[in-house]
């Protein structure tokens, strides 16, 4: 029918073009000649005909307006709506801004808050203690003052003779009291005050004069010293002079001793002032005692100071009002608070001028001292630097020996800042070296190594916090042992403290061999030397031990301790895993704790076979959680470990290589858990760079991918290890080393000390999103696909972007793991049954995909546009496409942008074979299913062309025998075809498979040429495609129901896709049937008979044009109805069935035709509301049909649809029972099964994992279907 109207305006067209010439020429030659009547009616049927035209062409350029305004009102639209959400974002933004600066001006006030509180707190407490030291001082003042007014005047109120008459001059209580002054403290003030008062100490004055000055007082105690001197001046006349002879006596025989005793000499120089201060003493005999022993200490220690402290504590409780000196501190204190310091009365400013004097000497020589010390600490540092900087490592007496300058240094620092603040003098500026932190930088504190936190590299020490937990978190079995088990080991450890006292007092050495050896370089010759007489050693007390444990086990032979102990040995290899170490430890530390027991276990542990490299962390792990109860295990590996490792280097032969391997690794396992130090390991390391080549190189690449890590980010390891890094990196370029050498240098090199790389920067996502993105992406999974479909159906479906990012989650399945494709594609199907259109946006966007992927052809696309290939392919298994969707893809594959003339093509070029990756991986997913009907006749015509691309790509000249077809594509092919059509005839060139592709297509063309015959049409009428599609149609009526079985419902939840897609599905089948697609299209199936024999009652529309076939027609039926109706006379009266048995070809014509078939013009409203009826008819052997549109205002129409609904209710109510009784059947079924588990402990079944559980490649069955309810 459109062919016919197009020729029927071609003809109209040309005879207006002729008649406009014929006009032409009779105005050109002036023939002038009225018009007869037929020419009259030619002209108004002209013009008619030009009126027709115009009207045609104003109505077209007015749909075509129509359609521009809608296409700019809807761009005008989508611009307003892009437009109010960037204000509404911008909002958002600037809303989120405004609440972050207000938080953050919040959190600054906040701040500056607390400081102003914690300022104003620090405050207060400066001034409370600023007026308690005022009033101490203030007190301090009056009190010497007053007891100085007493002593002065002690002379006019002494008591007489008859006084001491009345008092107790008993031996025993006056030598008592005489033997307490020996000892006095500040607590006995009370008690010795009382008992002075009551005695007659008249007899006794020398005895206490000697015993308060040979006390052994505190500074605390100086004060009951001094009140206790008063009391005695004031009774007795002759105690001060006495007192006084004592003192020099005292300080006389003092300057022989060698050592002075540092706090007697500070409390006594206190106590003399003190009682010069308070008037004890006159004035110049007192100040004259005190000056000479302070200038004593001070010429004595003027270069050492080590009496700083002496004149640091006299400065500060004397220095007031004997040198009259008045802190900075205090000072500062008093002008901030307005506090006025007690005036200096009681000595004479002439007086104290000698002292300040004589102190300020003395802090001038204090600050050369520091200044000296500050330089040579400055040496001793830039020292240590460039010996750390050339060996890698500093000596343990050359650490020490700084770290005790260094506190001696801090010490004398902080006596001088005392001094200068008790002087009032400013400290002497200390220069820093700035030489160093220009030369290396801020650099690490090198000197200080080991405290947590200050050296850290990014991820730290350890890969992961599993490796962090196993080689930190070890068992304390102390704390679960008695510690009867392990006292041998404790008593073990103390010798060797003693030991090592000894050794470090004994061994020294000098800096210059230090800084001999810092310029050194790796050696080859001492380094061998060093270790040869170990070894030796070593060998002979391995030799020893072995004797020994012979000896051991003979004499314990038949005994049950060796039978636990060789248990023990023996399962000690099945130990692979952490607790069952652990438990091992903790078993032999409790029942198996002997001295040629830990011998056996030392042999054991050493004696791992070399296959078993897995065992060597949990032995080491073992060997650690041992050490603190029984170290000498440690101690005996470690030496036994040296040892070989020493014979392997010694004897330099090039076999057994796992052995080494096996000694090395294990030294590292044991580094790790620090049972073998740092220093020896690096020693291993620097041993194998000495001889850098063969084994040697695959020992020192072990150790590092052991231990390398661990070394290099320690901080006590980090510079030797990154020298010894850099040497081997140097001795790598120097030597030319085999390829693979040189791949495991840098790999050891590269994962002690990885390149710096820019992090990544995570994408933020909303929370929703991510837990969409974790069901997918990492939950899902074969046993998880019912948990992660209903957590989805629980997901805002009303909310747009959350579904729509689900979608697009689904389509972009190359995040999901290729084996779990499978997994999201029965996602999809169980979710289609909620959420119908996520189907149809999927199977649209993967298809999508597939195409931008053959448009791009990029190389970096191919792992995505396999999972998409994958994807569709599951899609089909579980009935979300149907077959003419997976061969439409097939075939463009192979023929889009693909040149049938042989040209390169951009889209595809010559060398390019991924084209044919992606049809193996389809057909590998879901051809097993193409293997009868309809889908089995197109997958062997596809294969014919597929053969033909094939051997088209192989027969391209960039394929030579120096470069073949890649081997692995051939066996991809083969593996396909054999999957799919094992009994198939295969190609053996480009000719065989092009001549085979134009004897299908002849044939084809036979077929279609008997078929035009038939209908007496013309052959150059119809297409290729359509009439492929009529010989598909025969072919399926030979098939019969079996093909619709497998075929039929394949796209039941995607009939809304079809529908609004079929623009794109006429686009994509034109461009098929130019390629000699003629199997693609299961939809096009009787398409010309549906437009051909369609009925539709309804006025208005096509006029109906008699013709033969319909004469004949009509006297075929009325004769088939008088036969009928004669045959049904004599029957009985039956009730009418009006539910007939339609093809199902043709019911599925019907769905697509009810829900999509566009109606245009009055009739819409008309086919709204009619039902479709059918009628068959039979003409020779074949049937035929014609649809009916009977209005539902009929009587016909409207019983059938009140009988078709009670039929649809009763069909539900039946489903519901059905169901119902299976979900009870099943509830049953699992409590039974719960009831019978519960009973007894059912068997662990260890290959539960291995056999995968059945399911259905076409998914769970259809109850909709079965029960014809209607639903999708």
């Amino acid at each position: 029918m459109p062919a016919e109207r197009k020729r029927s305006v071609n003809m109209d067209e040309k005879e207006v073009c002729s008649y406009s010439s014929k006009e032409k020429d009779k105005e050109r030659d002036g023939e002038r000649r009225p018009a007869s009547s037929r020419d009259k009616a030619k002209e108004d049927a002209k013009m008619s005909s030009k009126k027709d035209n115009a009207k045609a062409a104003e109505e077209k350029r007015r749909r075509l307006e129509e359609e521009k305004r809608r296409k700019e009102d809807k761009d005008r639209k989508k611009k307003e709506e892009e437009k109010q959400k960037a204000e509404e974002e911008q909002r958002k933004k600037e809303e989120e801004e405004k609440r972050q600066h207000e938080e953050e001006e919040r959190l600054i006030q906040e701040e500056e808050a607390k400081r102003q509180r914690e300022e104003e707190a620090a405050q207060l407490k400066e001034k409370e203690e600023s007026h308690q030291l005022h009033q101490e001082a203030w007190e301090r003042h009056h009190g010497r003052k007053e007891l100085r007014i007493k002593n002065q005047n002690a002379h006019e109120s002494r008591p007489e003779e008859a006084f001491f008459s009345r008092l107790d001059s008993s031996l025993k209580k006056n030598t008592a009291f005489v033997k307490k002054l020996r000892t006095l403290t500040e607590q006995q003030r009370d008690g010795l005050s009382n008992d002075f008062g009551s005695l007659n100490l008249s007899k006794y004055i020398g005895e206490a004069v000697s015993s308060v000055v040979e006390a052994k007082l505190k500074i605390s105690d100086v004060g009951c010293a001094v009140h206790l001197c008063s009391l005695f001046h004031q009774r007795y006349a002759d105690f001060a002079p006495l007192l006084l002879q004592a003192w020099k006596k005292h300080f006389e025989a003092r300057k022989e001793e060698k050592i002075p005793n540092v706090s007697k000499l500070r409390t006594d120089l206190r106590f003399i002032a003190e009682l010069t201060i308070v008037g004890l003493f006159t004035d110049k005999e007192g100040l004259s005692l005190i000056y000479e022993q302070l200038k004593n200490i001070i010429g004595v220690d003027r270069e050492t100071h080590t009496h700083v402290s002496v004149v640091i504590s006299f400065c500060k409780h004397c220095g007031d009002d004997i040198a009259g000196l008045v802190p900075r501190k205090v000072k500062v204190a008093g002008d901030k608070f307005g506090l006025a310091s007690p005036p200096s009365e009681i000595i004479n400013i002439e007086k104290q001028q000698p002292f300040q004097n004589l102190l300020r000497e003395y802090f001038t020589s204090l600050t050369k001292h520091l200044k000296k010390d500050h330089r040579e600490l400055q040496n001793i540092e830039r020292q240590n630097r460039r010996i750390l900087h050339s060996k890698g490592e500093l000596s343990e007496e050359r650490h020490k020996q700084y770290e005790e300058f260094a506190t001696s240094y801090q010490k004398l620092l902080a006596n001088t800042h005392s001094l200068a603040d008790l002087l009032d003098e400013n400290m002497p500026d200390l220069p820093q070296d700035k030489t160093v932190q220009e030369e290396h930088g801020p650099g690490i504190d090198i000197f200080t190594p080991g405290k947590p936190g200050e050296y850290d590299l990014e991820g730290g020490i350890w890969e992961d916090e599993d490796a962090r937990n196993f080689y930190e978190n070890m068992v304390d079995l102390k704390a679960f042992v008695p510690a009867i088990l392990f006292k041998d080991n404790e008593k073990s450890n103390q010798g060797k403290d003693k030991e090592e006292t000894k050794e470090s007092k004994d061994g020294a050495t000098t800096e210059e061999l230090e800084l001999e050896l810092e310029a050194l370089d790796i050696t080859d010759d001492n380094l061998e030397l060093e270790g040869a007489e170990e070894a030796e050693n070593e060998e002979l007390a391995k030799k020893l031990l072995d004797e020994q444990e012979q000896e051991d086990e003979e004499a314990s032979t038949g005994s049950h301790l060796k039978l636990i102990v060789d248990a023990f040995i023996q399962q000690l290899p099945n130990c692979v895993n952490r607790d069952l170490i652990d438990k091992a430890a903790m078993d032999f530390c409790m029942n198996m704790n002997t001295k040629s027991n830990r011998r056996k276990l030392v042999r054991a542990l050493f004696t791992v076979p070399r296959q078993r490299l897995d065992l060597l962390p949990f032995y080491a792990r073992l060997v650690a959680t041992l050490n603190p109860c029984m170290s000498d295990v440690a101690e005996d590996l470690c030496s036994m470990l040296k040892g070989d490792f020493r014979f392997h280097i010694r004897k330099k032969d090039q076999i057994n290589i796992e052995t080494k391997n096996k000694t090395v690794r294990f030294i590292g396992e044991l580094a790790k858990f620090k049972m073998f130090s740092k220093t020896d390991t690096l020693h291993c390391l620097k041993m194998l760079l000495s001889d850098f080549s063969h084994h040697h190189i695959e020992m020192a690449c072990t150790l590092l991918e052991t231990s390398g890590r661990y070394l290099f980010r320690s901080p006590e390891s980090h510079l030797r290890t990154s020298v010894l890094l850099e040497q081997m990196m140097r001795k790598k370029q120097a030597q030319h080393l085999d390829a693979r050498y040189v791949t495991m240098v840098e790999n050891a090199y590269y994962y002690c000390n990885p390149p710096p790389m820019e992090k990544m920067v995570r994408k933020k996502r909303p929370p929703l999103h991510e837990y969409i993105r974790k069901l997918l992406y990492k939950d899902l999974s074969k046993v998880t696909t019912e948990k992660v479909l209903r957590q989805m159906r629980k997901l805002p479906w009303q909310d747009p972007e959350s579904k729509s990012y689900l979608i697009c989650c689904m389509v972009n399945i190359w995040n999901v793991k290729y084996n779990s494709i499978h997994c999201v594609a029965n996602l999809l199907a169980g979710l289609v049954a909620y959420q119908e259109d996520v189907g149809i946006h999927v199977v649209d966007g993967v298809l999508e995909d597939i195409r931008l992927g053959m448009e791009v052809n990029q190389p970096k696309f191919n792992q995505r546009r396999i999972s998409s290939a994958k994807f569709l392919g599951e899609l089909y298994n579980y009935r979300m496409v149907e077959s003419a969707v997976i061969f439409r893809t097939l075939f463009s594959f192979i023929s889009f942008g693909v040149n049938s003339d042989g040209s390169p093509s951009p889209l595809d070029p010559s060398e390019h074979l991924f084209r044919i990756r992606m049809v193996c991986t389809l057909l590998e997913t879901c051809g097993q299913y193409f293997d009868r009907g309809s889908s089995k006749r197109r997958l062997d015509c596809f294969l014919i062309y597929f053969q033909r691309y094939i051997w088209f790509k192989k027969s391209v000249e960039v394929w030579t025998k120096d470069h073949p077809f890649p081997i692995d594509i051939d066996y991809m092919i083969s593996d396909t075809l054999e999957l799919l059509r094992p009994k198939m005839r295969l190609s053996c060139s480009l000719e065989e498979a092009t001549r085979e592709v134009t004897t299908l297509e002849r044939e084809v063309l036979v077929k279609l040429g008997l078929a035009m015959e038939k209908d007496g049409r013309s052959s150059s009428a119809m297409s290729e495609g359509e009439a492929l599609d009529e010989d598909e149609d025969d072919d399926d009526e030979e098939g019969g129901a079996e093909t619709e079985e497998q075929s039929g419902n394949e796209s039941e939840m995607n009939e809304q896709e079809e529908e609004e897609g079929s623009e794109n599905e006429e686009e994509e089948r034109e461009e098929e049937e130019e390629n000699t697609d003629y199997l693609t299209d299961s939809n096009k199936e009787n398409e010309t008979d549906d437009e051909t024999n369609e009925v539709t009652l309804r006025s208005g529309g096509l006029k109906r044009v008699a013709c033969a076939e319909d004469e004949d027609f009509i006297q075929a039926l009325d004769k088939m109805m008088l036969e009928n109706l004669q045959q049904r006379s004599g029957d009985a009266v039956k009730v009418h069935q009006l539910d007939v048995a339609i093809p199902l070809q043709l019911k599925s014509q019907l769905k697509k035709r009810g829900a999509g078939a566009p109606c245009s013009g009055d009739g819409d409203a008309d086919i709204s509301d009619t039902m479709q009826f059918v009628m068959l008819t039979r003409k020779g052997n074949k049937q035929q049909y014609k649809i009916l549109n009977v209005p539902l205002s009929s009587h016909l129409a409207a019983n059938h649809f009140n009988q078709q609904q009670a039929e649809q209710e009763e069909r539900m109510r039946m489903k519901k029972l059905t169901l119902d009784i299976n979900e009870r059947q099943e509830q049953e079924d699992y409590q039974e099964m719960l009831q019978s588990l519960a009973q007894r402990p059912a068997p662990a079944n260890t290959n539960r994992e291995r056999r995968p559980r059945y399911q259905h490649p076409k998914g769970a069955p259809n109850a909709d279907l079965i029960f014809k309810t209607g639903g999708r």
